[in-house]
């Protein structure tokens, strides 16, 4: 099988070594940067129609080792998997998000460990797409000015009573009470998040203008108690027959006149298809279980129906390449200590979809809105200034 496999390898002229599981090593192209070991001979028949579902299974399961850069790594498994993989279109089966499958869900991801998460986020451990105002930025002020761009654009003031939906660590809700002096309650379904999110509360003492818990986006009273209400990173574990529902409780918590800024990934397919070339089932099965990204024009009409007006709506596809690579290098320089901190196989999921989603934001395989909206009041009218220079100066 694998002789009959050789010569269309060859014709990619990939800079790939092959090393057998009885040491012996081929050539597939000229200056070979990358070695794909493979370890399991029974693999070697499924290689014919390969995915990369298929091959970040079989390298996390250790099935395969990898040696190499890992962006080249990805990219020369995209190569071979367009040229020889078959594409199937069919749509997924639709998963139950009801609160029990999704508090799963969400632990599985988020209560790995602290420590792992802390070795390559930033310093305020904020986990999303940072913004870059000039390209420039390292990491934590690509994050500090992200955190200050949502703030901005939820035109924050001091007092302002702000609902953090999926608030993580706190980075957010500690900044926009510090930075804006905003009232800020924060929920998460991470009991790991939840306990250093309040420790860091603590530390900053801001517990008089900040309350994290433990709660289902559900179970928010719809009172329009709130100013304003941010969305960062949470709606890709709502899944697609929840988006109504989810665009309804945002806005029956905020006031007339109030915002709403959701902020999270979209689909290129209007289906809500996954990511092309078995990427998307890989992320399902090993990363974000139940995870479903809808497109912009859906998430758009939820929001649009539940009473709110979009107002403003911005594309960060690159700036969350950038962000991911930086995670992708910092993971890969603390190597060692990751080690020590999760299981070989949960890192290596890790190094995989950190780099490969790096790879597939640069690709424009997926993308990120963030999209404002307003609850307009009775008369129809908003509270927001008529253009968005406010936002840069």
């Amino acid at each position: 099988m694998l002789a009959a496999l050789l010569p269309t390898l060859k014709e990619l002229e990939l800079p790939l070594r092959l090393k057998l599981w009885d040491g012996n090593e081929i050539d597939i192209g000229p200056a070979p940067s990358v070695t794909l070991e493979i370890k399991d001979p029974s693999l070697v028949p499924q290689l014919a129609h390969p995915s990369l579902d298929l091959l970040g299974g079989a390298y996390v399961e250790g099935q395969i080792d990898l040696h190499g850069p890992l962006d080249e790594i990805i990219r020369i498994g995209d190569e071979i998997t367009s040229a020889l993989g078959e594409e199937h279109s069919a749509l997924p089966t639709r998963e139950a998000h009801d609160k029990a499958t999704d508090a799963e869900a969400i632990s599985y991801h988020y209560d790995l460990s602290n420590e792992f998460y802390q070795l390559w986020l930033d310093r305020d451990m904020v986990y999303s797409c940072a913004y870059f105002e000039t390209g420039t930025e390292d990491l934590d002020q690509a994050q500090q000015a992200k955190l200050r761009h949502l703030c901005r654009k939820l035109r924050l003031k001091p007092g302002d009573r702000l609902l953090d939906v999926g608030c993580g660590w706190g980075g957010l809700a500690r900044f926009a009470a510090r930075e804006f002096g905003a009232q800020v309650f924060g929920i998460t379904l991470s009991r790991e998040q939840l306990k250093l999110g309040r420790e860091r509360v603590t530390a900053e003492g801001l517990e008089g203008q900040v309350t994290l818990e433990l709660m289902d986006y559900r179970d928010l009273p719809r009172d329009g108690q709130f100013d304003k209400v941010v969305s960062v990173g949470m709606f890709e574990h709502v899944g697609h027959a929840n988006m109504p529902l989810y665009c309804k409780q945002l806005s029956d918590v905020v006031r007339p006149g109030g915002l709403v800024l959701n902020h999270g990934i979209t689909s290129r397919h209007l289906d809500g298809r996954p990511v092309a070339h078995g990427a998307g089932e890989f992320i399902d099965r090993y990363v974000f279980p139940h995870g479903e990204l809808p497109h912009l024009v859906k998430i758009g009409a939820c929001i649009s129906e539940s009473g709110l007006e979009i107002v403003d709506v911005e594309s960060l596809r690159l700036h969350y390449a950038r962000t991911l690579q930086f995670w992708s290098e910092r993971l890969e320089k603390n190597l060692a200590e990751a080690q020590r901190m999760v299981p070989e196989r949960a890192l290596r999921i890790w190094r995989v979809y950190l780099a490969g989603c790096a790879y597939g934001f640069r690709r424009n395989w997926i993308n990120l809105h963030q999209i404002l909206a307003s609850k307009p009041l009775p008369d129809g009218s908003h509270e927001l200034p008529w253009s968005r220079a406010d936002l840069y100066r």
